[in-house]
């Protein structure tokens, strides 16, 4: 695939491409301009200046594309601090922790090696919502920026202090002393992405024995990064063997957790929100999770007496209603747990630490936590984009679904009392996800087949 074919994925998630091919250095110097551009329209009345935090996942591509953010958002007179390999809600607390104005992660997330991107952040820590990516969007496709003379660029700093300043802040709200005490043994998968000093610094903190696979931030994906029921066999066997508690599975940027049960069996993505939500809601208590997240969550919340609201996928949406809804837990079906004591951010370290802090309170084995949650099937699919596919999803199903109930802030959702299903392009690869859900597998599938069906495809591959 030559560069001009090569996809550049410009979303409310950022920008990502293929190294080398849609993504240069030049393309992230003005992606780099473009926010810094905006930023500083947007603060005008506070500051000239906008201080910005730059951290990048383990990715060999990483350090390039680092300098030249650094180098588009100084040309617009930003004043840069670099924090090097931090895990994307590292980079987020460090914003915060700094002060700074917002925030860049050289990341492509779970996405191969030959992908990397830009994800803006805000002062918050949260990515800007849709309405504000738009503009940034369009300030880096019009070339819209304004840059400064000699006089005005800013200093660029360095500070390596991102993990312990991370650390310290998921450990503010946990019980450390309850989870010290359970002496709990987990294995960690950090896939050589940005998490692994992360997760040790966490995990030793609270006296949680460690058996760590490829811990080391090279870059180099021993397997498959996202962290799917697939791409971790090596995981789900290592934990069965060494007897431990619990086995964590981070991606490359370590803004999402899979999740091992104590007898090696891969209990998956969905239930890290679950899982966690079991563990802090309580009655009165909202949680909101996007549109392709399980209805484990509404089993759950309705048994808590809390209420679950619901956005279109991407975390900046679902930090945008938990912020309106004043929701104290939420995420996305992905593995990603956001918790609004520790910033609205997805974070894998969040996900760790509540873990183990409901193993530690119940005094009970994961697997059986696990089976006390509500059981449905869900079923994952994706197809990769053609030329007006997009465009046929909305029509064709409202016409197919007419007499269900329908939800089309993001795609389109059909729902049935007991089971639903998702269909929408994906804000990071140029694919279709159909995501469908229910009693039984078979019955998933078939919602699967419905859409593919509707939509002119070969039915999903059994």
């Amino acid at each position: 695939m030559g560069a001009s074919e090569a996809p550049l994925m410009l979303s409310v998630s950022g920008m990502r491409g293929w190294v080398g091919q849609s993504l240069t250095p030049e393309v992230v110097a003005r992606y780099g301009a473009a926010f810094g551009s905006w930023l500083k329209e947007s603060l005008k009345s506070e500051t000239k200046h906008p201080h910005v935090v730059i951290g990048r996942d383990s990715r060999p591509s990483g350090e390039m594309f680092e300098n030249a953010a650094t180098a588009g958002l100084t040309s617009v007179g930003c004043k840069v601090t670099k924090i090097g390999i931090a895990s994307t809600p590292g980079v987020a607390i460090m914003g915060k922790h700094l002060q700074a104005d917002g925030g860049v992660v050289v990341t492509a997330s779970h996405n191969p090696i030959i992908w990397n991107g830009f994800k803006a952040l805000r002062h918050d820590g949260v990515a800007p919502p849709a309405d504000q990516a738009a503009i940034i969007i369009q300030r880096f496709q019009e070339n819209d920026v304004q840059y400064v003379g000699v006089d005005e660029l800013q200093p660029v700093s360095i500070n390596h202090s991102a993990a312990e300043v991370h650390v310290e802040k998921v450990l503010e709200h946990v019980d450390i002393d309850a989870i010290k005490k359970a002496g709990l043994h987990a294995v960690v998968d950090s896939v050589h992405g940005a998490g692994g000093l992360e997760a040790k610094l966490l995990l030793d903190k609270l006296n949680v024995k460690i058996t760590h696979l490829y811990a080391e931030p090279t870059g180099i994906f021993p397997h498959i990064p996202e962290p799917t029921k697939e791409n971790l066999s090596e995981l789900a066997s290592v934990v069965k063997e060494v007897n431990a508690d619990i086995g964590f599975a981070q991606d490359p940027d370590a803004d999402r957790l899979a999740v091992i049960d104590n007898n090696g069996k891969y209990i998956g993505e969905e239930y890290t929100l679950a899982l966690c939500a079991k563990h802090v809601l309580s009655n009165g208590d909202a949680t909101a999770a996007n549109l392709s997240t399980s209805r484990m969550l509404d089993d759950i919340a309705a048994a808590a007496g809390a209420k679950v609201y619901r956005s279109a996928v991407g975390e900046a949406n679902v930090a945008s209603v938990m912020k309106d809804q004043d929701a104290i837990v939420g995420g996305e079906g992905n593995g990603g747990i956001i918790w609004s004591k520790v910033i609205h951010v997805r974070d894998s370290l969040v996900g760790m630490a509540l873990l183990c802090e409901m193993l530690a309170h119940q005094n009970t084995t994961l697997d059986k936590i696990a089976e006390s949650i509500p059981a449905y099937s869900i079923v994952k699919d994706k197809i990769n984009l053609e030329l007006g596919m997009a465009d046929k999803i909305k029509p064709t199903m409202l016409e197919v679904f007419h007499d269900q109930r329908i939800d089309t802030q993001d795609g389109v959702r059909v729902d049935w009392p007991d089971k639903w299903v998702h269909a929408r392009t994906s804000n990071t690869e140029p694919i279709m996800r159909i995501i469908a859900e229910a009693k039984n597998e078979k019955e998933a599938i078939d919602l699967i087949n419905q859409v593919r069906d509707a939509l002119g495809f070969n039915r999903y591959p059994e």
